[in-house]
């Protein structure tokens, strides 16, 4: 995905002033910028996530394998904006909301955050896309600025580096970018 497009699909999120366009606006928060997947987003509870630091600890992700990721300083006014709505009550991270506007501290499911993310990129007039391709995104601009493979594995929670490899998405400008710092 490009940045333009999650932008605009930020925005669809941040223009929709219900707790639903609050909630999802987190959701796209801890997808883009911690790189996690929809299973490991919707497992996160309330504890998990540690306010001060951004230090976000996702538990039993891909191969049962725990790790610490941390949201990015930018989207934690849209997190704070979430938990604020959500209350600071046990529970899961992402919750559900009646129709009504009131918080159900009720786990959301994968198939959810699907349905969710479609939705949103309909409201945004974008392609459709798979919420994977946020952490393509994700592994490619850390790559991208300059970030070394093995932190960016450890974020992604590869177990491999040719795994965390094959997610990025950078093109050729990116390698005639590269041979430019070579001096003759």
């Amino acid at each position: 995905m490009t940045r333009e497009e999650i932008a605009t699909l930020m925005n669809a999120c941040l223009n929709d002033i219900s707790p639903v366009g609050m909630r999802d606006a987190a959701l796209l928060a801890l997808l883009r910028g911690c790189g996690l997947r929809r299973n490991e987003a919707v497992s996160l509870d309330l504890s998990d996530f540690e306010l001060g630091t951004g230090a976000l600890k996702v538990r039993n992700g891909k191969g049962g394998v725990d790790r610490t990721v941390y949201v990015p300083d930018g989207l934690h006014p849209v997190l704070q904006a979430w938990l604020n709505i959500r209350g600071f009550s046990p529970g899961p991270l992402l919750c559900h909301i009646r129709k009504g506007g009131r918080v159900v501290h009720r786990r959301l499911t994968p198939q959810a955050v699907l349905y969710l993310l479609n939705k949103r990129a309909r409201e945004a007039d974008i392609a459709p896309f798979s919420p994977h391709d946020f952490r393509r995104t994700f592994v490619s601009e850390l790559l991208d600025a300059g970030i070394d493979m093995a932190t960016v594995q450890k974020l992604a929670g590869h177990q491999d580096t040719a795994t965390t490899a094959r997610y990025d998405m950078r093109g050729e400008e990116t390698k005639r970018r590269a041979v430019q710092v070579l001096d003759i």
